[in-house]
């Protein structure tokens, strides 16, 4: 199937104003692989004419489809693992002793495509439920795909997806076999929660998260919209909380707003100032005597 060149302009234009992220010359050779099942589901026989019933408006519907479609939801459960050691080793043990009064620890999974970064979190506090007893943990996994939020929101995936990520052991003890597939135990779904968002939008609430995992997307927006996303981030942000980027990614000539943590590579700290970052924590332990 052939992508005509004003074709590919009019879907990228659509993908970007939905959703921030560009379709970069290099990147349009998924189109035709991106929409072909929804082709075939409508009937449509070419990409000519899927754009004719976008620009006419005959089916309102379908714009969704497209850009869900052309969204790239590559995951799997510790994807990269490097970042999950980094977390269990270096900023849980910090949080605990930080939170030891509000007993509270909120994370941010930006992007969270079908929900196996969201989960993976769950699995670290889960490994070590005797350390976090008597917490509320709060894992919120976002993503701008209301489709890929539901599934995230089932916790059940294939065999294949399991697998992917997970030793024999781990699959065993935190998924249980289910008519379609394996779903995550309660353990580990309960502490997780999804929403549709758009990380150029307002945080979602309640904010002050104490870490937020934006991987691996932030390389898809233009200048622009990536220097608002960091002010989106920022501003949902503990001001002693951390900010973990995908590993092509950082903030260095792109953003004011954020440092490298000297401590732990890999991690961002708000700029800011230690006075305000004592005066945050006052109130959330204030808050979480009353």
């Amino acid at each position: 199937m052939q992508v005509s060149d004003s074709s590919s302009r009019i879907l990228a234009g659509l993908l970007e104003a939905r959703t921030g992220q560009q379709l970069t010359m290099n990147r349009r050779w998924r189109i035709e692989t991106a929409l072909s099942v929804l082709l075939r589901e409508r009937g449509i026989a070419t990409l000519d004419e899927l754009i004719t019933i976008l620009v006419m408006g005959r089916e309102p519907g379908l714009q969704d489809r497209v850009v869900e479609a052309l969204l790239n939801n590559e995951t799997y459960f510790f994807r990269d693992r490097a970042p999950f050691d980094l977390i269990a080793r270096h900023a849980l043990p910090q949080l605990a002793q930080r939170r030891q009064s509000t007993r509270q620890i909120r994370i941010w999974s930006a992007g969270c495509s079908s929900g196996q970064e969201a989960y993976s979190l769950a699995m670290l506090f889960a490994e070590n439920a005797a350390q976090w007893r008597g917490w509320t943990i709060d894992i919120l996994g976002t993503d701008v795909s209301s489709h890929i939020v539901d599934r995230a929101r089932r916790g059940v995936y294939t065999q294949f997806e399991v697998q992917r990520g997970l030793g024999i052991n781990q699959m065993i003890r935190w998924f249980e076999e289910c008519e379609d597939g394996w779903r995550a135990v309660e353990e580990v779904r309960r502490p997780v929660r999804f929403q549709v968002h758009n990380l150029l939008e307002a945080p979602p609430q309640p904010s002050d998260f104490d870490l937020v995992l934006c991987r691996n997307l932030l390389l898809y927006l233009t200048n622009d919209k990536r220097t608002l996303a960091f002010e989106r981030l920022a501003s949902a942000m503990a001001p002693d909380g951390w900010l973990m980027l995908g590993a092509g990614e950082t903030v260095i000539g792109q953003t004011s707003r954020f440092g490298a943590d000297v401590e732990a590579r890999g991690l961002y700290r708000r700029t800011g100032g230690d006075a305000v970052v004592e005066k945050r924590v006052g109130e959330r332990r204030t808050a979480a005597k009353t």
